[in-house]
């Protein structure tokens, strides 16, 4: 059975000879950090938005791995928030406390492509003042 670590390329799966010694095979890894490195994009959504942020950032680049594309994580939370005077909210009243039900949804992207990813998610959110942030990964090398 494939575990969700071997989906995302982080172990392989098991192979024959594998399964015969009791190991887990390791594919082959690229060095991450001499291609500009990956950085992962994070943005706070609420749920009925998610698939079409997802798609714009997967559309701009984001989400490969190996042989993979479109890869993200996502955990359900809640967003809190208070719109001041002078805001446009999508969800909500000015001046009231507000609790949506929403995704934190993840994706890699190569660093060279991260601005664009940005811009695609930020484009395809509906909220007028996003919560979202990125961060660099380290590459084997640098570990």
């Amino acid at each position: 059975m494939r575990t969700a670590l071997a989906y995302l390329g982080i172990v392989g799966d098991e192979s024959a000879e594998s399964r015969q010694v009791g190991t887990v095979a390791a594919p082959a890894r690229q060095d991450r950090s001499r291609s500009g490195g990956l950085v992962v994009v994070v943005v706070f959504v609420p749920r009925e938005a998610a698939d079409r942020v997802r798609r714009a950032a997967a559309s701009a680049g984001a989400g490969a791995i190996g042989d993979y594309r479109a890869c993200s994580f996502s955990a359900a939370g809640e967003g809190r928030f208070e719109p001041q005077v002078g805001a446009r909210p999508t969800i909500g009243r000015v001046g009231e406390p507000e609790v949506v039900d929403e995704m934190r949804v993840e994706m890699v992207v190569p660093r060279r492509d991260a601005r664009r990813v940005v811009d695609a998610v930020l484009a395809a959110h509906p909220y007028e003042e996003p919560a979202w942030h990125a961060y660099e990964t380290l590459g084997l090398s640098e570990l």
